[in-house]
């Protein structure tokens, strides 16, 4: 069992504060024996939306609800958004008698009545699969390689992980998506799913898509939309500033998870991921997921101009502008595009990630960093004194 010790965290300081908490993510990642683990400590009442017994129980909701005490946990709450005009009064009793937890597999997008209900009463907090920071930089090649959903990570073997992540595609595509009202073919859907793992991390672009598809611009960007709200897909925004120069305006997308990333690509053991076209592609993919995990930023962003300077990430953190570029090369050096982030940006640091061992310095405000330093957390990446280290010359 991997611990979650700090998400437990996260979530019963948001529990402490907040009358309803939301703890979304996609499916099988671990959403609800978090919640199991966050009861062992006090009284808790369940309720999981797939199963009859549980809807039996909240056929009249607000008498269901209304005489629980201590922690309620409503699971796959998209399945009910009628529940939320109720949770807006359970919520609003003075003294509050029980806490909400409410468990997603939608995002708030797609849960739009959950944000306009619940406005000023509730906490989202976001979860995945385990990341690098919770199993330990010591297994990054097989967490690279898997993916970081448990069932996929923890598989006794290669083959039983790749049989499991290729079953999660079928469900999500077959049962989870149309549960949520959604008519679209999955095996469109598959098609650009597939076709998306192919864009991955690169500047997005509908035109190609569209034409490959036979269909229209608006639908695959409605493609786009949904697996990004299912969880399976990130937009990272562009960053845009009043520079005096041409900037990238369209989002980067990548597959969140590398393991099924792999999956889609047709990649089953580390040898194939080595020798793969997209492999710096997917390392870069993986070291971005790993380190916004680990770094839990107020925003982030890419940065990119139309003259060729471009910055990875833009995190934003407590007020402070940190940049990290991501090299899979074993010695990188500062480039052009560095300084020029720098600069322009205003970066207090820039942090380059590789997969070697040794950290060191290229330059004023600018270190080298090996991924599996994600592990230790945002201090370790981004220490407010940055470290005295040697230069490479």
């Amino acid at each position: 069992m991997v611990p979650r010790h700090e998400l437990i965290s996260r979530v019963r300081a948001a529990l402490a504060r907040s009358r309803v908490v939301a703890l979304v993510g996609p499916r099988q990642c671990g959403k609800t024996t978090l919640a199991h683990a966050l009861a062992r400590s006090g009284q808790m009442s369940y309720f999981d939306l797939e199963d009859p017994r549980s809807l039996s129980q909240l056929a009249e909701p607000l008498t269901a609800l209304e005489g629980l005490k201590g922690l309620v946990v409503i699971d796959e709450v998209q399945f009910r958004p009628d529940l939320f005009p109720v949770l807006r009064v359970l919520a609003d009793r003075r003294p509050l008698p029980a806490r909400f937890l409410i468990l997603g597999s939608a995002s708030p997008a797609l849960l739009r009545q959950s944000t306009e209900s619940l406005a000023g009463r509730i906490e989202i907090i976001e979860m995945g699969g385990f990341s690098l920071t919770e199993i330990g930089g010591e297994h990054l090649a097989r967490h690279w390689l898997r993916g970081g959903f448990p069932l996929s990570y923890t598989a006794r073997s290669l083959s039983d992980s790749a049989a499991w992540r290729a079953q999660f595609v079928r469900t999500l595509l077959e049962r989870d998506i149309p549960q949520l009202g959604i008519t679209i073919p999955a095996q469109a859907l598959r098609r650009f799913w597939t076709m998306l793992a192919h864009y991955h991390a690169q500047t997005w672009n509908a035109a190609d898509p569209a034409r490959s598809l036979g269909v229209a611009e608006t639908t695959v960007r409605r493609y786009l939309d949904l697996l990004s709200g299912v969880y399976m897909i990130r937009q990272l925004a562009p960053w845009h500033e009043n520079l005096g120069k041409r900037q990238v305006k369209s989002p980067k997308v990548y597959v969140r998870d590398s393991g099924l990333l792999h999956h889609l690509l047709g990649i089953t053991t580390e040898k194939e991921l080595l020798a793969h076209p997209k492999c710096g592609a997917s390392w870069k993919g993986y070291a971005v997921e790993e380190m916004i995990n680990s770094v839990q930023p107020d925003d982030v962003y890419f940065w990119a101009t139309h003259q060729g300077a471009e910055l990875d990430l833009l995190l934003l953190k407590n007020g402070r502008r940190l940049g990290v570029e991501i090299k899979r090369m074993d010695a990188p050096r500062i480039t052009p595009s560095m300084r020029i982030a720098l600069e322009d940006l205003k970066l207090e640091q820039l942090v380059v990630l590789y997969p070697g061992p040794k950290e060191y310095a290229l330059a004023d405000r600018v270190r080298v960093v090996p991924l599996a330093t994600v592990a230790g957390g945002a201090n370790d990446i981004f220490p407010r004194r940055p470290r005295t280290t040697r230069i490479k010359p």
